[in-house]
């Protein structure tokens, strides 16, 4: 005889198998966006695993039971749909009246874009949040989740490289001070 802990998996396997397709395709009729049923298909299995001992052993009892829990997972998803959409209207709202940031024209400075676009992400972030975002180096840090000395470190090394970038688009050389 199997122990207890392995005849539940295989019932709980078991049943998965049987019903994933139908659980799927329940989910697909009920959602917007199809590939949110995938997701929301693997919240139901989760809360399946963490509940196996609630299953039915009986596989008609199972099945309606498997149903109950892609439901409840379902109704979640929609409460949590309806918050965001309240929550982006709000921010909208908020948004409208606030003057937008200045925006440059890529096009007129087109070798910084060039030179900021060849820096690796994070060292891209660093600038922007420190020259755009008014951020200390500290702040950054933080931000980041990064050490104050490696955001330093990185801020100096991003800088040099900007700077030798636009002095030889500009023919400056490594003394031009851009920032």
């Amino acid at each position: 005889m199997m122990p207890r802990n392995d005849a539940l998996a295989a019932r709980v396997t078991s049943a998965v198998e049987a019903n994933a397709s139908d659980l799927l395709a329940y989910l697909v009729r009920r959602v917007d966006q199809p590939e949110d049923a995938a997701d929301l298909l693997s919240e139901v299995f989760l809360i399946v695993w963490r509940r196996a001992a609630s299953l039915p052993e009986d596989a008609t009892e199972a099945r309606p039971w498997l149903f109950g829990v892609a439901r409840r997972v379902l109704l979640h998803h929609y409460r949590r749909a309806r918050r965001q959409r309240a929550v982006a209207a709000r921010l909208r709202e908020a948004l409208a009246v606030l003057p937008h940031p200045a925006r440059a024209d890529p096009a007129e400075h087109a070798d910084l874009h060039d030179a900021l676009a060849r820096l690796g992400a994070v060292d891209r972030d660093i600038i922007g949040l420190v020259h755009w975002e008014g951020l200390t180096l500290v702040e950054v840090s933080r931000v980041l989740g990064m050490k104050e000395g490696t955001v330093r470190s990185r801020y100096h090394r991003a800088r040099g490289v900007l700077r030798a970038r636009l002095g030889d688009v500009h023919g400056v050389g490594t003394t031009a001070r851009s920032m």
